[in-house]
């Protein structure tokens, strides 16, 4: 009898045991969810429930854990984007979605960060990741506002390849979805350049017609042979430029017509 009555002893010791460092460790997890340290909070709660007989609240618990799942992947999803792995956090951000699919927030967030960090990278004139996180921003998590940047970024961008004399965009690595854009935007900046040579020539023959037309010369004179000469000169500077446009996009119309425009003037 006095060993059966050890026995029955030694079971309660274990179970006030059990449950003691149960109570422990949810002490531990509230804690650690007031501190904002939710993957250590979601660690204890987990491990409260893997103890036997630990007396606790088994659906409170659950209920922690349930909440703190998505704000954990919100969390490791954005940490990616802190540390410029763009690719990596889409795709945490996607799991998040497809794992919370009620959670409204995660795609929210998503688009945020990816706006932000789009912005950073602007300032930051890093233009390809810029466009990167605008993209995403836009396509992947529906964040409208992120469009009008992604095209100005894909602009800066195109503007330093063309002033690196640069005439395709083999080689950088820009998303597929903003290859066309990009490859038009940079046909576009050696038109702006082209067209300011063009519109410099104009300038100058339509200036000179207004002086002979107001009597300060005539058109055998050399000051109007010299101002079209002049006039005719950025025409064919410009033509180069223009043909260079349209080697990159030949759907550029109007690369095309101020091409036309300086052959027909010479």
């Amino acid at each position: 009898m006095k060993r059966v009555v050890l026995l029955v002893v030694a079971v309660c010791l274990g179970i006030f045991a059990f449950a003691q460092d149960a109570a422990e460790k949810m002490n531990q997890a509230n804690e650690a969810l007031q501190n904002k340290e939710y993957a250590k909070a979601l660690e204890l709660y987990q491990e409260v429930l893997a103890i036997p007989d630990h007396g606790q609240n088994v659906e409170g618990i659950n209920t922690a854990i349930n909440q703190l799942k998505p704000i954990i992947a919100k969390e490791n999803a954005s940490d990616a984007i802190d540390n410029n792995e763009y690719d990596k956090a889409a795709e945490l951000y996607k799991a998040a979605m497809a794992d919370y699919p009620d959670d409204a927030s995660i795609a929210d967030q998503a688009g945020v960060k990816f706006y932000n960090a789009g912005i950073t990278n602007y300032k930051s004139e890093n233009y390809l990741d810029a466009a990167k996180c605008f993209t995403k921003a836009e396509s992947d998590f529906k964040y409208e506002k992120a469009e009008k940047y992604k095209v100005a970024a894909l602009k800066k961008l195109a503007e330093g390849l063309a002033s690196e004399g640069k005439t395709s965009i083999e080689g950088v690595n820009v998303l597929p979805e903003n290859k066309q854009l990009l490859t038009e935007s940079l046909s576009k900046a050696y038109f702006d350049e082209g067209y300011e040579l063009y519109k410099e020539g104009a300038a100058l023959i339509k200036k000179a017609g207004e002086d002979v037309n107001s009597g300060s010369y005539t058109t055998v004179d050399d000051e109007y042979k010299n101002a079209v000469a002049e006039g005719k000169k950025k025409f064919e500077q410009a033509i180069p430029i223009m043909k260079k446009a349209l080697a990159i996009d030949p759907n550029n119309a109007n690369a095309k017509s101020v091409l036309d425009a300086c052959e027909k003037s010479l």
